[in-house]
């Protein structure tokens, strides 16, 4: 397989089972950004030493890839034929009880906190952000009319809240302190 198709020369892509689209058509732009965080992902998997993070992110990884995958591929014309990959609704509820799994261990939080950290906590607070700009690409591809997976958007608000959690976790298990913000 090559690496260059050169079928995108003149600024179309090819969804997955979808048809063709410009490169910078929301679900382009939606999916590409979650293409970004996985990537992100990989750069804060290279900065951290810590076993119980890297467990929980060499898990994230390929739901992410997943969730390109679901997103690329409209449900209303991709259901017949090859099958999909497509985010669950156990996945949502998995996010749920590994918030609430590290959010044991960390102090309760009583004002806001400024991103830092050690550098995987820090790079996971990046994290947090490029995933709250991916999912407003997403509820701009909803907005617009386009078919996506109910399950996804909801994934998605909860990776966030996952991500920022385990930014202070990360943190935590490091011993850098937080910084709470304060006005002045």
């Amino acid at each position: 397989m090559k690496i260059y198709t050169k079928t995108g020369d003149k600024g179309q892509t090819s969804l997955l089972r979808g048809g063709r689209v410009s490169k910078h058509h929301p679900r382009v732009e939606a999916y590409g950004t979650f293409d970004e965080l996985n990537s992100m992902i990989g750069i804060v998997r290279s900065l951290n030493n810590d076993a119980g993070v890297e467990e929980i992110l060499a898990d994230l990884q390929p739901r992410l890839h997943r969730l390109c995958s679901d997103v690329a591929a409209p449900p209303a014309k991709s259901e017949d034929g090859a099958r999909i990959p497509r985010i669950r609704e156990e996945e949502i509820t998995r996010l749920e009880q590994l918030i609430d799994r590290m959010d044991e261990d960390l102090p309760q939080l009583m004002n806001f906190i400024l991103p830092g950290g050690c550098p995987a906590g820090a790079q996971l607070h990046l994290a947090r952000t490029i995933c709250r700009r991916a999912e407003r690409r997403l509820t701009e591809l909803i907005e617009a009319g386009e078919s996506v997976n109910e399950h996804a958007l909801m994934f998605v608000n909860r990776l966030s809240d996952m991500l920022f959690t385990l930014a202070r976790w990360t943190n935590f298990r490091a011993g850098s302190e937080e910084t709470a913000w304060k006005e002045g």
